[in-house]
């Protein structure tokens, strides 16, 4: 059983990542395309349908996630999306296509893909899948709502600092 509070901590956090990420890549839709097309993971004339897919499971993925009563359904929604995110990296490195945009900061905002996306993608997807554990049945308090936002607020900032420091490492191995 999960500490209720560490279940809405993992299953906001994740939905929060989710529903970012959505956002950017709905607002830059033809980047979006282009992008998964350049995967090489399906045939280019399916990137379209394939692209506004990821959308909506993003945003299905997040909304689920919010309430307990679908936050199992969500929780593996937003694992098998990471899952198949670190697939899709995993692979195209192995092919020696480490100059492809990653595509997850924003259509608007090109970075190349790198190994270190495989590992956090796992991390998430781990994060997504405890977030479906069966919670410990205990009242939230007043000071739980605290400690929840307190703690999608830090998850929020260390995924900000290590998605930067990724970048950094990638962009120096890139320029070596």
């Amino acid at each position: 059983m999960l500490e209720p509070v560490f279940s809405w901590i993992l299953a906001l956090g994740c939905a929060l990542l989710l529903a970012r990420a959505a956002a950017h890549k709905f607002q830059q839709r033809r980047e979006l395309v282009a992008i998964v097309a350049n995967y090489r993971i399906v045939p280019a004339a399916w990137a379209g349908i394939v692209a506004v897919a990821v959308v909506f499971c993003e945003i299905s993925a997040a909304l689920l996630l919010v309430y307990p009563a679908t936050r199992s359904l969500g929780a593996i929604v937003a694992a098998s999306l990471f899952m198949t995110y670190a697939g899709a990296i995993a692979l195209n490195l192995k092919r020696g296509r480490t100059h492809i945009d990653c595509g997850c900061v924003g259509p608007s905002q090109r970075r190349s893909i790198g190994g270190w996306m495989v590992w956090r993608n796992g991390l998430l997807t781990l994060a997504a899948a405890l977030s479906a554990t069966p919670v410990a049945a205990r009242p939230l308090v007043a000071f739980d709502a605290l400690t929840i936002c307190g703690g999608v607020a830090v998850l929020a900032l260390l995924y900000a600092a290590f998605d930067q420091l990724g970048a950094i490492v990638t962009r120096t191995r890139t320029a070596s």
